[in-house]
């Protein structure tokens, strides 16, 4: 076993000896394979036990294995695998959408399912359409997103999207310049993208004047809405907004009569330790549409969801009265069962108050090891921010970057070498670069999200081996 590095410095696992593989990988190496999973531990082929410290892709919610999500899902199974959702409506279904609306107070009417986040993000793109086609305003045809976002992998949702990283490989695919519907406001970070001076109500205030201004650019009576990842996920690595930023947004979109549009397939579903991404941020602002998926079906089950406004049900119920939209697995029996127990369980073990609990040590623990004064990491590390179970840490390195290309080739990033030393010292994170300015060139950051039932001693074991990978990697690259 020998950890891997792409020529591009993609975040990297551990390479198991080659075996034939029928598969096309999503990477250009021999991923391992996993065979069983309890909690927060993976067992892979080799007998190994791994960590998820990054529930995946932020997907596992509770871990794997829970027995009532299995005996729910074994127990659909048995009474009915699957009917068309043009033709048949079924119980898991609608007593799902019926838990999401009574958890929402009120913010939510409708739920309409999906087979993940690009799919919903897809949706809610085709469903702003359908809105405003519905309420007669037609000429609103465009999209207001930020720059360094991220909502998907369909043709739709990359053209949404503003990462070079992501999408320039089909860029001759998507829409001109000319045809384009879809125009990009700056990224809400603070740290980052602050000007020298300026506070951040007046960082906000000048985002809110950015928009505004783009409206006015596109023509307001165009646009359908803004769109924006209530906290930021792997493009810049769990950055939260700042104080009052959605409240500034949102009174520019009604100011125009446009829809407020979140995406929180990250994020969501008590990733941050609330139910909502956005109820974390105390400003009582909810959007008009929504879409959530990954801490929807905890990696249980496939699916998503688009989360409907009385706004957007009104709309829908004074027009057509039904979805223009549609997909095979829609609204499946057995997905819609395993996220209904899912949602059982976080409720029930009050996952949500250990997500927070579990969330406030974790990031101590994080900046003490990391950045307290005994840490020889601090000097290299640009940030550590998230919430809930759901933290980045950004590093920058100065004169370590040009000892790190020298030792691993010039396209390696930091964040994927310490993805994969994190991986040999038994511990799943991930690792991306391109977050610290708008071309996606510069900046490196690592994820960690693991399970809201995650406990102390599993929250201990993380930051250790993230400290000792990290600073190992750093004493190696200094040494170079």
């Amino acid at each position: 076993m020998s950890a891997k590095v792409t020529a591009n410095g993609s975040p990297v696992v551990v390479q198991e000896p080659l075996e034939p593989s029928a598969m096309l990988h999503r990477t250009p190496w021999r991923p391992p394979v996993a065979v069983s999973g309890q909690g927060i531990y993976v067992t892979l082929k080799d007998g190994r036990k791994i960590i998820d410290g990054a529930g995946g892709a932020a997907v596992t919610s509770i871990g794997n294995g829970h027995p009532e999500v299995v005996k729910a899902i074994q127990q659909q199974v048995g009474k009915l695998a699957y009917v068309y959702s043009m033709q048949m409506s079924n119980e898991p279904a609608e007593e799902l959408a019926k838990t999401i609306i009574e958890s929402s107070n009120g913010a939510f009417e409708l739920v309409g399912y999906l087979s993940g986040g690009s799919e919903a993000m897809e949706a809610v793109i085709k469903m702003g359409r359908q809105y405003f086609l519905e309420v007669g305003q037609p000429q609103r045809t465009r999209y207001i997103a930020r720059h360094l976002s991220y909502h998907g992998n369909t043709m739709g949702t990359l053209g949404l999207c503003d990462h070079p990283a992501r999408k320039d490989a089909y860029m001759a695919l998507l829409p001109s310049k000319e045809q384009n519907v879809y125009s990009y406001v700056s990224p809400a970070y603070y740290a980052r993208f602050k000007k020298e001076g300026e506070t951040e109500e007046q960082y906000v205030q000048r985002l809110k004047e950015e928009l505004d201004a783009k409206f006015q650019e596109v023509g307001p009576e165009t646009v359908i809405g803004f769109v924006a990842e209530t906290v930021v996920g792997a493009t810049t690595g769990a950055v939260p907004p700042p104080k009052g930023y959605f409240k500034a947004m949102k009174e520019v979109c009604d100011k125009y009569g446009a829809l407020f549009i979140l995406d929180e397939v990250m994020s969501g579903m008590g990733r941050m330790g609330t139910m909502h991404a956005w109820e974390s941020f105390g400003d009582g602002v909810s959007p008009d549409l929504q879409a959530v998926a990954k801490g929807l079906g905890g990696g249980y089950v496939s699916i998503g969801a688009i989360l409907m406004s009385p706004r957007i049900a009104a709309g829908l119920r004074g027009g057509s009265n039904f979805w223009k939209h549609g997909h095979t697995y829609q609204s499946h029996p057995i997905a819609c069962a395993g996220a209904l127990a899912v949602q059982h369980v976080i409720k029930n073990e009050n996952l949500l108050d250990n997500c927070r609990k579990m969330g406030e040590l974790l990031e101590s623990q994080l900046r003490s090891r990391l950045t307290g004064p005994n840490a020889t990491s601090a000097p290299y590390v640009f940030d550590i921010r998230g919430g809930g179970l759901f933290w980045g840490i950004e590093f920058e390195l100065g004169p370590l970057q040009e000892k790190m290309h020298k030792k691993f080739g010039p396209k390696v990033s930091f964040a994927a070498l310490l993805s994969a030393r994190c991986f040999d010292n038994g511990l799943v994170i991930m690792g991306f670069n391109g977050g610290a300015n708008i071309e996606g060139t510069k900046g490196e950051h690592i994820l960690l999200a693991p399970a809201y039932n995650v406990t102390k001693d599993e929250v201990a074991a993380i930051v250790d081996i993230v400290v000792k990978s990290t600073e190992d990697l750093i004493d190696e690259i200094s040494k170079a």
